[in-house]
């Protein structure tokens, strides 16, 4: 099951938070073992937002028993130091729950690579996402849920994507729940629904090439090949088309980066996806009910093709 969503203003911003909600939760039905989200607020583009966890296994509702929340004040206190000896200033922060942590950071950097790996060398801590405008918030629960506990319902931005999960290949915790941030690039994420057939054998050739991986849910593969095509030069486009073929399986995935947002549907078209355009908004989700819940006028909507690969810019 699962279900995917998307949304992109072009020209101008919107209430992208509570829009998302509104399409996620339309799609709770095809899982709410947990939701996540991928916004891209409206920001002066000058500091980095590092959204990160300082717990492995956490979530309200989770069946696994929490942490000590001074263990979490241990982690947190080894980041801000960690963070001072890379002569990274925290501007901002916000600590949204006793795991979850929000940083705005003054941070002069083009490579985010020696800087992710000295934040994820401390034990139990993870970066959600890294970038100027996105933010990924991902927790247990239905996007209404989640929602109210990061109170997102608020956020102005450009466009956003998210993901509504029922647990088949994973866990059910954070760490197996999408979006997925591109690591090691600054505002790109993933969001999938399907299944790939290859993902142990992707996943060695990419480990041997340097790349990390935070789960075992087969979706990160996607974030993680895209961002090895990047790092070698692809632009976006060029990944995701690369992909149809790199990836075997069933997939309808959704990448977005500071500025564009990308749909990408499998050979077999086996999974849904049903896309609304206009010359200011784009959207899209696993079921039209999704569109709905921002467009409940009269609108045209399509199925994309199989093996399509679309793009479009804010």
């Amino acid at each position: 099951m699962c279900g995917i969503a998307g949304l992109i203003h072009r020209g101008k911003s919107s209430n992208v938070g509570s829009e998302l909600q509104g399409m996620l939760q339309a799609l709770k039905h095809r899982g709410e073992d947990s939701t996540g989200y991928a916004l891209y607020g409206d920001t002066d583009g000058k500091n980095f937002i590092m959204r990160f966890k300082v717990g492995e296994n956490v979530g309200e509702g989770s069946s696994s028993v929490m942490e000590d929340v001074s263990v979490y004040d241990e982690r947190k206190k080894i980041v801000d130091e960690t963070l001072a000896e890379m002569g990274a200033k925290v501007v901002k922060e916000e600590r949204t729950l006793p795991y979850s942590l929000r940083y705005e950071i003054d941070y002069d950097t083009k490579d985010l690579l020696d800087f992710s790996q000295r934040i994820e060398s401390i034990p139990g801590v993870e970066i959600l996402s890294m970038g100027k405008s996105l933010e990924v918030i991902k927790d247990l629960g239905n996007a209404k849920m989640v929602c109210d506990r990061y109170s997102l319902d608020k956020v102005v931005g450009t466009h956003a994507i998210g993901h509504a999960r029922m647990a088949t290949e994973s866990g059910v915790d954070i760490k197996s729940a999408h979006p997925f941030w591109g690591y090691p690039f600054s505002d790109v994420s993933v969001v999938h629904n399907g299944q790939l057939t290859n993902y142990w054998n992707n996943r060695r050739v990419l480990e041997n090439k340097g790349m990390r991986f935070m789960s075992e849910c087969d979706s990160e593969l996607i974030a993680v090949y895209i961002a090895e095509k990047m790092r070698h030069g692809a632009t976006l486009e060029e990944g995701m088309k690369e992909s149809l073929t790199g990836l075997d399986g069933v997939f309808t995935y959704f990448v977005a980066t500071k500025d564009s947002l990308g749909m990408a549907k499998d050979t077999m078209a086996a999974k849904p996806l049903v896309l609304y355009e206009s010359d200011d908004l784009v959207a899209m989700g696993s079921e039209e009910i999704a569109i709905r819940s921002v467009l409940p006028q009269e609108i045209e909507t399509y199925d994309p093709f199989d093996g399509e690969v679309k793009v479009w810019q804010i």
